[in-house]
């Protein structure tokens, strides 16, 4: 099971991005729409899918947040071809914010913001079985500019399932913020590995709600293990939402709250969406009270 999801908000558009993501790769597809009603956001529709083997999960929950290049997916190409057709369809409706060409790090790339406003970092390697095929991009910006060495640091020691990877970092006079250190990094997390990188301008945007990573626990005990050691801003504390030290957006959320909304039925989902909307950190005991009814 994989424990660790990349989630993404939308005002209306979850269903519709995520059958166009999951045309334009393999191994992907559509596993769950459910719509969760009475929410302060009115009738949400939840959707969980699988892009390149990787699981994703979106919500349609209103206009609330907004994606930004924060966070981008990184996609290992095998061909130029393939890279031309990706970027050919991702940047169609879209924002170019490197174009198409060949850099340093890859001899074909290009990196767009799609009609969603969806982050997609298009790189054509040497050795594509060796990369898993999309991975995130967390890009350290504003205040966490300068601090992307030290969340690698710390989401490895927090994590049981982590490991530190390869890093580099910016040569004297290549970054014109200062506090830029890192310009790559790669980092493990539960079986899911992640470049995270400093902006060597600053940037002027950051991390937010709209896309968020879910962690599903088993227990009580590693709900509170890991909020613990990720909360730090008390005013993000809903639902199951965090935000950790660097800003980044997390969900603590049971595997019971999964197996509800993938598969209960339509009274178990409503008793149990009545619960968690009462809760900051959940409490499974409740949740499964909720569930019986």
């Amino acid at each position: 099971m994989q424990k660790l999801i990349p989630s993404l908000w939308y005002d209306n558009e979850a269903l519709e991005a995520a059958k166009w993501y999951t045309s334009l790769f393999e191994d992907s597809a559509i596993i769950n729409v459910r719509t969760i009603k009475d929410t302060p956001s009115g009738d949400s529709e939840l959707v969980d899918f699988k892009l390149a083997g990787l699981r994703f999960s979106a919500i349609s929950a209103g206009p609330y947040f907004k994606l930004n290049p924060s966070i981008s997916l990184m996609v290992a190409c095998s061909s130029k071809e393939e890279v031309d057709r990706l970027y050919s369809s991702l940047a169609n409706g879209g924002a170019e914010l490197m174009p198409l060409g060949e850099y340093p790090f890859s001899k074909w790339y290009a990196w767009v913001q799609d009609r969603y406003g969806l982050s997609w970092q298009l790189m054509l390697v040497d050795n594509v079985v060796a990369h898993q095929k999309i991975r995130l991009n967390l890009l350290f910006t504003e205040e966490a500019c300068g601090k992307a060495e030290a969340a690698i640091d710390y989401y490895t020691s927090i994590f049981k399932e982590a490991s530190k990877g390869f890093v580099n970092y910016y040569a004297p006079g290549e970054a014109t913020d200062l506090r830029a250190k890192l310009n790559y990094g790669e980092l493990k997390l539960l079986g899911m590995d992640i470049v995270v990188m400093d902006h060597g301008y600053g940037g002027d945007f950051t991390f937010n709600e709209a896309f968020s990573l879910m962690v599903l626990c088993e227990t009580q005990e590693e709900i509170d293990y890991y909020w613990d050691r990720l909360s730090f801003v008390p005013e993000a504390e809903q639902c199951g939402w965090l935000k950790d030290q660097f800003g980044l957006s997390w969900q603590i959320s049971p595997t019971i709250m999964d197996q509800v909304m993938m598969e209960g039925t339509e009274e178990e989902v409503k008793r149990v969406t009545a619960a968690f909307l009462q809760m900051k950190k959940f409490d499974i005991a409740e949740l499964q009270r909720a569930k019986r009814g």
